[in-house]
């Protein structure tokens, strides 16, 4: 069984160097998306969104989030918050 992070390619030529799942022009960011919005690991791999993924592809795509967010550093601005 391949290691989560294996699953997951960066090619400058493919989906213009954003993170994809090997062998496939899915976005991590695509998969991200579906979960932050509800949509759970078990419909995303069903007909209506990805089927040719499997659970380990969704898996890994959070494994790969989880790394990036360990490694930087995140300075939220106040700015950015909506006012009541």
């Amino acid at each position: 069984m391949k290691k989560p992070l294996e699953r997951i390619t960066v090619n400058p030529k493919i989906c213009h160097g954003q993170p994809c799942i090997k062998g496939t022009r899915i976005m991590v960011w695509q998969i991200l998306d579906l979960l932050a919005a509800g949509v759970t690991p078990s419909e995303i791999i069903s007909e209506d969104y990805f089927p040719d993924l499997t659970l380990e592809d969704v898996y890994a795509c959070i494994a790969y989030a989880s790394q990036v967010v360990k490694n930087e550093e995140i300075h939220l601005l106040e700015a950015l918050e909506v006012p009541a």
